[in-house]
């Protein structure tokens, strides 16, 4: 898994990066949580969800976001962040020109992040949405969503609970075509502790159902 650093707005990004064995695989970018709450790529929840992608076979990169790690910049509220990860979608696509799909997935801030780019490119075709603070920040922008995916929370988050997220939800539940999941992790709180691998577990079974059996298992 080689270190890579590629170029943003406000300076160079450094991420992590899995290349992926066949041509044409699609590309799956995950954002980590909040900069200035210790969010980082190295969460256990971004590290496992990097993974998850990079064992079917997807281009997959987690990087830090601005200010964070070796990435150069400061904290820009979620604007800069934004400009960050369709950076750092730009530098996947340009090492795999051929990709004709997209995943997005992100934790807590990084899913607000996710979710804006995802109204933004029209190549990102599903999405993780991780602990989505729809109490903090706002998710209206989503209706009409363009993509179908999976929002998890833990039934025991008091940082951003469950409750808060499920108008957004039910509102683009109802567009045709666009097919948006719910999960809830009992008994896990907003960083998931000690329930990381059921949390993982929750979306490996989403992805086997959207894009069948990974290889290894099949």
């Amino acid at each position: 898994m080689p270190e890579v650093i590629f170029t943003g707005p406000a300076g160079r990004l450094e991420g992590r990066y899995q290349a992926p064995k066949k041509r044409g695989a699609p590309i799956a970018i995950i954002l980590h949580p909040h900069p200035q709450f210790g969010g980082t790529m190295n969460n256990q929840i971004v590290y496992n969800l990097f993974y998850t992608f990079a064992n079917r076979g997807f281009a997959a990169l987690r990087f830090n976001f601005r200010g964070v790690g070796r990435s150069q910049g400061s904290f820009d509220h979620g604007t800069g962040e934004l400009s960050d990860a369709a950076a750092a979608l730009d530098w996947v696509q340009s090492v795999n020109p051929e990709a004709k799909s997209c995943w997005i997935a992100g934790v807590s801030f990084g899913s607000w992040i996710g979710m804006q780019l995802l109204m933004r490119r029209p190549e990102i075709e599903g999405f993780i949405s991780i602990a989505a603070m729809a109490n903090r920040y706002d998710f209206t922008f989503l209706a009409p969503c363009p993509s179908s995916g999976l929002f998890v929370h833990g039934s025991e988050d008091r940082v951003a609970p469950a409750r808060e997220v499920m108008p957004v939800i039910e509102k683009v539940k109802t567009q045709k075509g666009v097919i948006i999941e719910h999960q809830m992790v009992e008994g896990a709180n907003h960083f998931f502790d000690g329930k990381v691998e059921e949390l993982t577990q929750t979306v490996d079974t989403y992805l086997d159902k959207r894009l069948g059996k990974r290889e290894e298992a099949a």
